[in-house]
């Protein structure tokens, strides 16, 4: 049963403001249509400062340790951004739900839309679907990227092959005991 369509591009508008950070509101309403969002947002003059502090906010649900721990900073959000749910129909797209208010500033609007996406992308996929990029966690390697795990199989990893491709040759050089060439 699909309920709504917020679950996967919910979640992968979130990763992408974390892991390119927006540099101004256009930057974050053209990233809003490159995901589908078609809707108009009411502006504000702080709708970048607080849709930077949306998305550090949604990053602790990404860097929460365990599910119980990451449901519950997830619970926590989406009652923040508490709305009743409502039948829409803008620029006649056809009815579907909104989580939010009529008329909300942009950043609350993507603290509801990340929240309900979050929760239906974990609740249907896993609770491990969403992490940040395994790469990182070997020393000396700087990324910190979110990876927002989509695959059938449920296994991704790395939020790109190049990072892929590090970690590979660095377990074979593990392996073999070579090194890096200079």
């Amino acid at each position: 049963m699909h309920l709504n369509p917020y679950g996967e591009y919910a979640v992968l508008l979130a990763a992408s403001l974390a892991n390119d950070p927006p540099t101004d509101r256009d930057d974050i309403i053209a990233r809003t249509r490159e995901f589908g969002m078609t809707m108009e947002f009411t502006q504000a003059p702080n709708d970048h400062r607080l849709t930077l502090e949306v998305v550090q906010d949604w990053l602790r649900v990404v860097d929460a340790a365990d599910p119980q721990e990451r449901a519950n900073l997830l619970n926590e959000q989406m009652a923040a951004a508490a709305a009743y749910p409502r039948l829409v129909d803008h620029n006649n797209e056809g009815w579907h739900l909104h989580y939010r208010d009529a008329n909300q500033i942009l950043p609350y609007v993507l603290r509801a839309i990340f929240g309900v996406g979050t929760a239906l992308h974990l609740s249907t996929r896993g609770m491990h679907r969403m992490g940040r990029c395994a790469a990182g966690q070997a020393p000396g390697d700087p990324c910190t990227k979110v990876v927002i795990d989509v695959t059938r199989n449920g296994r991704q990893q790395y939020c790109s092959v190049r990072c892929a491709n590090r970690a590979a040759v660095r377990r074979h050089r593990a392996r073999t005991g070579s090194t890096p060439r200079s």
